[in-house]
């Protein structure tokens, strides 16, 4: 396959997109080429103001709503503010490393932020969805373990990367189940990860530990443009894929996207299944599939 970039961006302008985390970053870089392709954009964002002055630069088919995935609570407000057909969902919006603390639901924080805020997000958003969800994973998946007696670290000594970690391979196991439900359904979504790459963003700067100035260094050095790390998150939400694919760089944490493999922990149907079974109870939130 050719080098795909966001030439190949077909014409848009037909369709409704929501991104998460979208005014920073990967996000941000996933939102300006999806505007500027001709897409409605809801940026769904934390910080509304930071929201604003990002879609200032951005085409005004862009929005800016708020959307606090640490808390449940916004998460249904976000959810019930959409009363049109969406259709792509882009689970973007993530923590990394950052230090023990938990959500307004008591949540720990990677966990209700990258994975379970998402999760209901998804659920909740489900009857208005037409085409495709894409869940932003990470390479970080491959070290990952789900520990589903203690996903919150309630119980263990907590581990920061051990933490992001995990919440990258429930990304991917929920996307993969999330796809198999669908298609069970027989409802004409699919469902999507991606990961970026190793990326300059302000995502690795929050751990509050000497790593913030070591990664800041490698992200000037070595690490790509988030124009580039969008990339595999836009090819994920606008190429024609077989439902369940996982799109990353071509070059392990460099590159043009392609469809990539993934751990064999992340095709695990029962491990999946059981994070989905937790994932409902924890959050409330019960799919309704439909076709």
């Amino acid at each position: 396959m050719a080098k795909w970039t966001v030439a190949e961006l077909s014409d848009q302008s037909a369709r409704t997109v929501i991104v998460t985390g979208a005014n920073s970053g990967v996000g941000l870089a996933t939102t300006a080429a999806l505007a500027t392709a001709g897409a409605r954009v809801i940026l769904a964002c934390r910080n509304v103001d930071k929201g604003r002055a990002a879609a200032a630069t951005m085409p005004d088919t862009v929005e800016v709503r708020a959307l606090d995935l640490t808390s449940l609570a916004s998460v249904h407000a976000f959810a019930a503010s959409i009363d049109e057909p969406v259709d792509v969902l882009v689970n973007n919006a993530g923590v990394m490393a950052v230090p023990h603390r938990t959500t307004a639901d008591g949540f720990e924080m990677q966990m209700g932020t990258n994975h379970l805020g998402h999760f209901a997000l998804t659920g909740l958003l489900l009857d208005r969805l037409r085409e495709r969800v894409v869940t932003v994973s990470s390479s970080f998946h491959w070290f990952g373990h789900i520990d589903l007696d203690d996903l919150n670290w309630e119980r263990r000594r907590y581990r920061r990367w051990a933490a992001y970690e995990q919440t990258k391979l429930a990304n991917l196991l929920f996307a993969y189940e999330l796809a198999r439900k669908l298609e069970e359904a027989g409802s004409p979504i699919r469902s999507y990860a991606a990961h970026p790459g190793y990326v300059s963003t302000n995502l690795m700067s929050h751990t509050e530990t000497v790593l913030d100035t070591l990664m800041a260094l490698g992200n000037h050095a070595i690490a790509q443009t988030p124009a580039m790390g969008a990339l595999p998150t836009l090819y994920a939400a606008t190429a024609d894929l077989p439902n369940g694919g996982f799109v990353g760089p071509g070059r392990l944490m460099w590159g043009h996207p392609k469809v990539t493999r993934s751990s064999p922990a992340s095709h695990d149907r029962e491990k999946a299944a059981a994070l989905w079974s937790l994932s409902e109870k924890l959050t409330n939130v019960t799919y309704t599939f439909q076709r």
